[in-house]
C-alpha cells in the first residue's frame, strides 16, 4: 500500500521553486506528474522532462525533489511524486503548489504621538510576510511590522529601511526620519 502524504506549498511568480521532499532511502525510479507526466527518471538514464518543464525543470536524483525554474502562475496545481526506493518499496507524495504574485513594493508610514515615533511598513500580499527594520545609526534590527521609538531618541538625519521577505523574494524601502517631523 502506497503512503499518501499531502502538503500545501507556496512559491512566487519568477522564483525558482523546489518541492520540499524528504526521502531517506536510495531512490531507483522517480515519476512526477501534474495530471500528465512532468518529469521521469529510471535508474541509469538521464531524467526526462515533459510539458512546460521541458526547459525549466531539474530533478534531483538523490532525494527525488523537483525544482521548477522561473515559476509561472500556470505551474500551480496538484503534483504527485511516485518513487521506488532501493528496497523496491513504492511511495507516493502529493503536493498542492500555490503560486502567488510577488508582494507589492513596501511602503513606510510614520506617526508621531506625544512621546513616540511609530513607523509602520505595509505591503499587499496574500500570506504573512517577514519584516525587518534596519536603521542607519542604531545597531538593533527589529523583526516586526511596526517599530516604536521614543521621540527623544530620534535623530532626524537617521534613515530607516524596511525589508519584506517571503520565500526567496525580498523587497525594501527606505525613509529619512526627517520626513516624519512637520
Amino acid at each position: 500500500v502506497a503512503h499518501i502524504h499531502g502538503e500545501d506549498v507556496f512559491g512566487i511568480v519568477g522564483e525558482n521553486f523546489t518541492f520540499p521532499v524528504k526521502i531517506d532511502q536510495k531512490i531507483t525510479e522517480i515519476l512526477w506528474t501534474k495530471i500528465d507526466k512532468v518529469a521521469e527518471w529510471e535508474g541509469q538514464n538521464q531524467p526526462m522532462y515533459f510539458t512546460s518543464l521541458r526547459n525549466r525543470g531539474l530533478l534531483h536524483k538523490e532525494n527525488g525533489s523537483l525544482t521548477i525554474f522561473n515559476l509561472e502562475s500556470d505551474d500551480a496545481g496538484m503534483y504527485k511524486l511516485d518513487y521506488i526506493d532501493s528496497v523496491k518499496k513504492n511511495e507516493v507524495l502529493t503536493f498542492k503548489l500555490v503560486v502567488l504574485d510577488p508582494p507589492s513594493e513596501p511602503k513606510i508610514s510614520c506617526n508621531i504621538s506625544d512621546d513616540d515615533l511609530v513607523l509602520k511598513c505595509t505591503s499587499e500580499f496574500q500570506k504573512p510576510l517577514n519584516y525587518t527594520w534596519k536603521f542607519s545609526s542604531i545597531p538593533v534590527t527589529y523583526q516586526t511590522q511596526e517599530v516604536v521609538i521614543p521621540k527623544k531618541n530620534v535623530n532626524a538625519s537617521e534613515k530607516a529601511t524596511c525589508f519584506i521577505k517571503f520565500s526567496q523574494t525580498e523587497k525594501s524601502v527606505e525613509i529619512s526620519l526627517a520626513q516624519c517631523f512637520p
